[in-house]
């Protein structure tokens, strides 16, 4: 494996890091000068003195943008987290909930959306009535890319994958740019409509799998956790629709013989739950925790603490005893 020049730190501007840290945000040398009030040519000179230091193009351009090369990629999270670190110390960042202005952009599921909200929205008006509140669907099992590019500042929902990387990259000792919180803990139930041939008796594997399934998929794939489930049995279900959301699960399934899974405590939320019949999974599943995950950045910090724990308050609505689990640290 060839090895990396040595970098000379005298020659090492703290300036070029802000500037490559933006243009890695931004995948667009012309966005980073925007957002660090620079000209371009000012940021492509940064970027190109960068590259003379640590011996790396950093990144190509790409259509309107640019492509981070595998170094850039590599360096960005101890970098970006570093600068987070540094501006922390020297001017750390105080929230008051009650003079905050702050807008929060939350990544949720329409279910986990009517689990929270309502509950948040009461907080906010008594305790935070400055602060705005933006939800943007949750289309992944794995936000990070999403939180990442900024376009969110927490994402809640059902992470596993995600938190067992960021777990073993903890425990290998690499660098972990989000943390993540337990917010509740959830159960998924079989669903179908009051009639259906199946609502007379417990639901066995062998018709679970026999009958015509909705799955609710927040990218689009026809496979979900319920699926990987009866892979590792060696069993399968027909999927004949893919919605991507638990509100319209509930109607299609309140007026059809298809049968879907969904969160226990979304049931009653859904104005309909009188028309439905739940039944237990006729398998065993792993634990459904809901868990906030974020990008670590200290001024921030103290404002997502506040949103961490107003939260949680929102959950109790439902959970009156949520499950908590510490930060990955």
């Amino acid at each position: 494996m060839d090895r990396l020049p040595p970098v000379n730190f005298r020659s090492l501007d703290l300036n070029l890091l802000r500037v490559f840290d933006e243009v890695m945000a931004e995948r667009s040398l012309t966005r980073a000068a925007h957002k660090l009030s620079l000209t371009q040519p000012a940021v492509s000179n940064a970027m190109r003195r960068l590259r003379d230091v640590l011996g790396d193009d950093l990144v190509v351009r790409s259509g309107h943008g640019v492509e981070p090369t595998p170094r850039a990629l590599a360096l960005w999270p101890t970098v970006r987290e570093a600068l987070a670190q540094l501006q922390e110390s020297l001017a750390p960042g105080l929230f008051e909930p009650a003079t905050a202005t702050s807008t929060f952009v939350l990544a949720l599921s329409d279910a986990t959306a009517a689990t929270l909200v309502p509950g948040l929205v009461e907080i906010m008006e008594r305790e935070a009535p400055g602060i705005s509140v933006r939800v943007v669907p949750l289309t992944t099992r794995d936000p990070r890319r999403l939180l990442e590019e900024e376009s969110a500042d927490m994402a809640v929902g059902y992470f596993p994958a995600v938190l067992a990387d960021l777990t073993a990259r903890a425990q290998s000792g690499g660098v972990v740019a989000f943390d993540s919180r337990r917010i509740y803990d959830g159960e998924y139930v079989c669903v179908m409509r009051q009639g259906h041939p199946l609502a007379v008796a417990p639901l066995t594997l062998d018709q679970f799998c026999a009958a015509r399934h909705m799955l609710v998929s927040f990218s689009g794939r026809p496979f979900g956790f319920i699926d990987e489930a009866l892979a590792s049995l060696g069993r399968e279900r027909r999927v004949v629709l893919t919605v991507n959301q638990f509100f319209t699960a509930g109607r299609v399934v309140a007026s059809s013989d298809l049968l879907t899974v969904l969160p226990r405590h979304f049931v009653p939320v859904t104005g309909i739950a009188e028309a439905l019949v739940l039944r237990p999974l006729p398998l065993e599943l792993p634990a459904v925790h809901v868990d906030a995950l974020w990008r670590r950045r200290g001024p921030q910090q103290t404002a997502i603490n506040w949103l961490l724990q107003a939260l949680a308050r929102a959950a109790r609505r439902t959970f009156p005893q949520p499950a908590g689990s510490p930060a990955i640290n």
